[in-house]
Protein backbone atom coordinates (compact mmCIF):
# COMPACT_ATOMS: atom_id res chain seq x y z
CA UNK A 1 0.00 0.00 0.00
CA UNK A 2 1.31 3.47 -0.89
CA UNK A 3 2.16 5.95 1.84
CA UNK A 4 -1.08 7.12 3.45
CA UNK A 5 -1.49 10.82 4.15
CA UNK A 6 -3.41 11.51 7.35
CA UNK A 7 -4.94 14.65 8.85
CA UNK A 8 -5.66 14.72 12.60
CA UNK A 9 -8.30 16.87 14.27
CA UNK A 10 -8.85 17.14 18.03
CA UNK A 11 -9.23 20.12 20.35
CA UNK A 12 -6.73 18.72 22.87
CA UNK A 13 -3.04 19.18 21.93
CA UNK A 14 -1.89 16.22 24.04
CA UNK A 15 -4.40 13.95 22.27
CA UNK A 16 -3.05 15.11 18.91
CA UNK A 17 0.46 14.35 20.09
CA UNK A 18 -0.54 10.83 21.12
CA UNK A 19 -2.39 10.17 17.87
CA UNK A 20 0.52 11.45 15.77
CA UNK A 21 3.10 9.44 17.70
CA UNK A 22 1.04 6.24 17.43
CA UNK A 23 0.50 6.57 13.69
CA UNK A 24 3.95 7.64 12.62
CA UNK A 25 5.52 4.61 14.31
CA UNK A 26 3.79 2.48 11.67
CA UNK A 27 5.11 1.91 8.17
CA UNK A 28 3.37 3.78 5.38
CA UNK A 29 1.54 6.30 7.59
CA UNK A 30 2.33 10.01 7.46
CA UNK A 31 0.58 12.85 9.30
CA UNK A 32 0.35 15.79 6.88
CA UNK A 33 -1.71 18.21 8.98
CA UNK A 34 -3.39 18.87 12.31
CA UNK A 35 -6.38 20.97 13.36
CA UNK A 36 -7.93 21.87 16.72
CA UNK A 37 -11.27 23.35 15.61
CA UNK A 38 -13.79 22.57 12.87
CA UNK A 39 -12.93 25.88 11.15
CA UNK A 40 -9.23 24.98 11.10
CA UNK A 41 -10.08 21.50 9.83
CA UNK A 42 -12.20 22.65 6.90
CA UNK A 43 -9.49 25.15 5.87
CA UNK A 44 -6.84 22.44 6.12
CA UNK A 45 -8.85 19.99 4.02
CA UNK A 46 -9.29 22.65 1.34
CA UNK A 47 -5.54 23.03 0.90
CA UNK A 48 -3.99 19.71 1.97
CA UNK A 49 -4.38 16.41 0.16
CA UNK A 50 -4.96 13.46 2.42
CA UNK A 51 -6.29 9.91 2.29
CA UNK A 52 -7.68 9.44 5.81
CA UNK A 53 -9.02 11.93 8.34
CA UNK A 54 -8.87 11.04 12.04
CA UNK A 55 -11.29 13.38 13.81
CA UNK A 56 -12.79 13.83 17.27
CA UNK A 57 -16.59 13.90 17.24
CA UNK A 58 -16.75 16.58 19.95
CA UNK A 59 -14.57 19.50 18.90
CA UNK A 60 -16.16 22.87 19.79
CA UNK A 61 -15.31 25.88 17.64
CA UNK A 62 -14.70 29.01 19.78
CA UNK A 63 -15.63 31.18 16.81
CA UNK A 64 -18.90 29.32 16.48
CA UNK A 65 -18.64 29.34 12.70
CA UNK A 66 -18.78 25.59 12.09
CA UNK A 67 -20.45 23.01 14.30
CA UNK A 68 -18.96 19.69 15.35
CA UNK A 69 -20.57 16.28 15.82
CA UNK A 70 -22.42 14.34 13.10
CA UNK A 71 -23.11 17.58 11.20
CA UNK A 72 -19.40 18.16 10.70
CA UNK A 73 -18.89 14.57 9.55
CA UNK A 74 -21.77 14.89 7.04
CA UNK A 75 -20.31 18.14 5.68
CA UNK A 76 -16.87 16.58 5.24
CA UNK A 77 -18.33 13.49 3.56
CA UNK A 78 -20.37 15.71 1.25
CA UNK A 79 -17.48 17.95 0.19
CA UNK A 80 -14.80 15.24 0.08
CA UNK A 81 -16.68 12.03 -0.77
CA UNK A 82 -13.54 10.01 -1.52
CA UNK A 83 -11.97 10.84 1.86
CA UNK A 84 -12.08 8.03 4.39
CA UNK A 85 -12.89 9.10 7.96
CA UNK A 86 -11.99 7.61 11.34
CA UNK A 87 -14.08 9.17 14.11
CA UNK A 88 -12.55 9.02 17.59
CA UNK A 89 -15.14 9.70 20.26
CA UNK A 90 -15.95 9.52 23.96
CA UNK A 91 -19.61 9.17 22.94
CA UNK A 92 -21.30 6.13 24.53
CA UNK A 93 -24.86 6.77 23.33
CA UNK A 94 -25.72 3.80 21.13
CA UNK A 95 -28.18 5.75 18.99
CA UNK A 96 -25.56 8.37 18.20
CA UNK A 97 -22.96 5.72 17.41
CA UNK A 98 -25.41 4.02 15.02
CA UNK A 99 -25.92 7.29 13.18
CA UNK A 100 -22.19 7.79 12.74
CA UNK A 101 -21.35 4.19 11.85
CA UNK A 102 -24.16 3.85 9.31
CA UNK A 103 -21.94 5.59 6.71
CA UNK A 104 -19.78 2.87 5.13
CA UNK A 105 -16.90 5.33 4.69
CA UNK A 106 -16.71 6.14 8.40
CA UNK A 107 -14.87 4.02 10.96
CA UNK A 108 -15.42 4.62 14.67
CA UNK A 109 -13.10 4.25 17.66
CA UNK A 110 -13.98 4.92 21.28
CA UNK A 111 -11.61 6.97 23.40
CA UNK A 112 -11.50 4.06 25.84
CA UNK A 113 -10.14 1.80 23.09
CA UNK A 114 -6.43 1.10 22.90
CA UNK A 115 -4.42 3.50 20.74
CA UNK A 116 -3.03 0.38 19.09
CA UNK A 117 -6.38 -0.01 17.32
CA UNK A 118 -5.90 3.32 15.55
CA UNK A 119 -3.37 2.24 12.88
CA UNK A 120 -5.55 -0.75 11.98
CA UNK A 121 -8.59 1.53 11.68
CA UNK A 122 -6.61 3.77 9.32
CA UNK A 123 -5.34 0.86 7.22
CA UNK A 124 -8.82 -0.68 6.97
CA UNK A 125 -10.44 2.65 6.14
CA UNK A 126 -7.94 3.29 3.35
CA UNK A 127 -8.83 -0.13 1.90
CA UNK A 128 -12.51 0.75 1.96
CA UNK A 129 -13.39 -1.38 4.99
CA UNK A 130 -15.23 0.04 7.99
CA UNK A 131 -13.46 -0.49 11.33
CA UNK A 132 -15.31 -0.41 14.65
CA UNK A 133 -13.38 -0.23 17.92
CA UNK A 134 -13.98 -2.85 20.57
CA UNK A 135 -15.86 -0.46 22.88
CA UNK A 136 -18.09 0.69 20.01
CA UNK A 137 -19.00 -2.89 19.07
CA UNK A 138 -19.78 -3.70 22.70
CA UNK A 139 -21.95 -0.60 23.12
CA UNK A 140 -23.93 -1.32 19.97
CA UNK A 141 -24.31 -4.99 20.79
CA UNK A 142 -25.62 -4.25 24.29
CA UNK A 143 -28.21 -1.87 22.88
CA UNK A 144 -29.60 -4.21 20.24
CA UNK A 145 -32.62 -6.41 20.88
CA UNK A 146 -31.89 -8.57 17.83
CA UNK A 147 -28.68 -10.19 19.13
CA UNK A 148 -26.37 -7.81 17.37
CA UNK A 149 -27.86 -7.93 13.86
CA UNK A 150 -27.17 -4.25 13.30
CA UNK A 151 -23.58 -4.67 14.47
CA UNK A 152 -23.07 -7.67 12.19
CA UNK A 153 -24.41 -5.70 9.23
CA UNK A 154 -22.02 -2.85 9.99
CA UNK A 155 -19.09 -5.24 9.84
CA UNK A 156 -19.87 -6.41 6.30
CA UNK A 157 -17.52 -5.15 3.62
CA UNK A 158 -18.70 -2.64 1.03
CA UNK A 159 -18.59 -5.38 -1.65
CA UNK A 160 -20.62 -7.77 0.51
CA UNK A 161 -23.21 -5.07 1.19
CA UNK A 162 -23.48 -4.24 -2.51
CA UNK A 163 -23.96 -7.91 -3.43
CA UNK A 164 -26.68 -8.41 -0.81
CA UNK A 165 -28.49 -5.30 -1.98
CA UNK A 166 -28.42 -6.55 -5.56
CA UNK A 167 -29.62 -10.02 -4.56
CA UNK A 168 -32.59 -8.61 -2.67
CA UNK A 169 -33.46 -6.40 -5.64
CA UNK A 170 -33.79 -9.52 -7.80
CA UNK A 171 -30.45 -9.81 -9.59
CA UNK A 172 -28.97 -13.28 -10.13
CA UNK A 173 -25.42 -14.32 -9.24
CA UNK A 174 -24.51 -14.16 -12.94
CA UNK A 175 -26.00 -10.68 -13.36
CA UNK A 176 -24.16 -9.41 -10.28
CA UNK A 177 -20.88 -10.87 -11.50
CA UNK A 178 -21.32 -9.15 -14.87
CA UNK A 179 -22.20 -5.83 -13.22
CA UNK A 180 -19.23 -5.96 -10.86
CA UNK A 181 -16.78 -7.33 -13.41
CA UNK A 182 -15.85 -10.45 -11.46
CA UNK A 183 -16.36 -14.22 -11.60
CA UNK A 184 -19.56 -15.81 -10.35
CA UNK A 185 -17.51 -17.81 -7.82
CA UNK A 186 -16.31 -14.52 -6.32
CA UNK A 187 -19.88 -13.30 -5.89
CA UNK A 188 -20.92 -16.61 -4.33
CA UNK A 189 -17.97 -16.47 -1.92
CA UNK A 190 -18.88 -12.95 -0.79
CA UNK A 191 -22.48 -14.07 -0.34
CA UNK A 192 -21.43 -17.04 1.83
CA UNK A 193 -19.15 -14.87 3.96
CA UNK A 194 -21.94 -12.32 4.45
CA UNK A 195 -24.41 -15.04 5.42
CA UNK A 196 -21.93 -16.38 7.97
CA UNK A 197 -21.46 -12.89 9.42
CA UNK A 198 -25.22 -12.38 9.67
CA UNK A 199 -25.82 -15.86 11.11
CA UNK A 200 -28.21 -17.14 8.43
CA UNK A 201 -28.17 -20.41 6.47
CA UNK A 202 -30.52 -19.95 3.51
CA UNK A 203 -31.79 -17.33 1.09
CA UNK A 204 -35.19 -16.64 2.75
CA UNK A 205 -33.46 -15.98 6.08
CA UNK A 206 -30.84 -13.85 4.32
CA UNK A 207 -33.44 -11.70 2.57
CA UNK A 208 -35.41 -11.24 5.81
CA UNK A 209 -32.22 -10.24 7.58
CA UNK A 210 -31.28 -7.70 4.91
CA UNK A 211 -34.74 -6.13 4.99
CA UNK A 212 -34.63 -6.02 8.80
CA UNK A 213 -31.49 -3.90 8.56
CA UNK A 214 -33.40 -1.36 6.46
CA UNK A 215 -31.48 1.47 4.80
CA UNK A 216 -28.17 0.24 6.17
CA UNK A 217 -28.14 -2.54 3.56
CA UNK A 218 -30.89 -1.63 1.11
CA UNK A 219 -29.52 1.76 0.07
CA UNK A 220 -26.38 1.95 -2.11
CA UNK A 221 -23.24 2.62 -0.06
CA UNK A 222 -21.17 5.73 -0.46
Amino acid sequence: MANLRIILADDHPFVLLGLKSTLERREGLSVVGQAQTPTELIALLQHTKCDVLVVDLSMPDPAGEIGDGPGLIRRIRGEWPSLRVVVVTAQTNAAMLRVIAADAAVSVLGKTDSLEELPQAVYDSARGTRYLGHSVVETLARSEQDNGLFVSALLLSKRQTDILRRLVSGESIAQIAAALGCHRRTVSRHKREAMARLGVNDDPALFSCVRACGTLLLEPGT
